[in-house]
């Protein structure tokens, strides 16, 4: 079968449309599932952030180590600091890891602010990512989130979701790339590419970058799809019905491939395994294909 009816028939099976592009970070090869139509990028913005972060503190902008106190304030929901019930500090090295390993808003956001909003979209025109757009951060994400559905805070927000009408949901401004920050899967496979050919910026730049995404702790996506002996680093993106990840397989032989997989439920349900884990099947089936050509 060929590869591309292969991979839309393991996103069909489970209910998804999906963009998708899988590149040799070292040739030419490529898998690609409309990979230049524009797609929300939601937490995968955070590969940027980090490698922005990076680049200043390799070039002595920003000291990794700078202590930076999580308040309740601060607090945006979710994972690691995001969650806290109490006051944290951490450097901002380890803010870095937060965002980047539990996709932890709170971290991103203080990260964010502490190098400067108005630098992402800089860097990736730098980049070459000219359709990549920055909208904020998670803190704007969420604000935009609250204002479309009426809630003045968390508490609102939680008691009113829930009772939107499918429809009503997808016309929030976070589900449209022209509203929101997005980008394309095949410039998210540009920027996995220039990250582990050290060509993002200085190599410890891009080294703690690869290092980072290495220590993600979700593995039902892009992992699963893989054996153990393949090392593959990743960063999550999540919203209602949607599914994103981008990420980098490396084998023992030396083949390395960037992955970028946009997926949107045709329904909404709030735990779809069954679609993370049809992302792992179709990243492997893509790369299995440039492997074997």
């Amino acid at each position: 079968m060929p590869v591309l009816e292969h991979v839309e028939r393991i996103f069909d099976r489970v209910g998804v449309d999906a963009q998708l592009h899988v590149t040799e970070i070292d040739g030419e090869g490529e898998v690609a599932v409309r990979a230049d139509e524009q797609v929300v990028l939601a937490s995968v913005f955070k590969i940027l952030l980090v490698l922005e972060f990076a680049r200043q503190a390799v070039a002595g902008q920003l000291d990794p180590t700078e202590r930076v106190l999580v308040r309740a304030e601060d607090r945006l929901g979710g994972w690691g600091t995001a969650g806290c019930t109490d006051d944290i500090e951490a450097s901002l090295r380890d803010l870095a890891y937060f965002a980047m390993s539990v996709t932890d808003n709170s971290a991103a956001d203080l990260l964010l602010r502490r190098v400067g909003p108005d630098v992402l979209p800089l860097l990736a025109a730098e980049l070459g990512l000219t359709r990549t757009r920055i909208v904020g951060g998670p803190r704007q994400l969420l604000e935009s989130m609250y204002a479309d559905v009426g809630a003045r805070d968390d508490a609102e927000f939680v008691r009113i979701f829930p009772t939107l009408p499918e429809r009503r949901i997808r016309d929030l401004r976070v589900f449209d790339p022209e509203r929101t920050t997005s980008g394309t899967p095949r410039e998210m496979t540009r920027l996995l590419g220039l990250i582990w050919r050290d060509e993002a910026g200085p190599a410890p730049a891009c080294a703690l970058v690869r290092d980072l995404m290495a220590r993600q702790l979700f593995w039902t996506r892009i992992a699963s799809g893989f054996p153990p002996q393949v090392r593959v680093s990743a960063k999550t993106g999540t919203l209602p019905g949607l599914h994103m990840e981008a990420g980098v397989a490396e084998y023992p032989d030396g083949g390395r491939y960037a992955i970028a997989i946009f997926a949107r439920a045709r329904r909404l349900n709030a735990r779809r395994i069954d679609v993370d884990l049809a992302m792992g099947e179709a990243a492997r089936t893509a790369v299995e294909a440039l492997r074997g050509r």
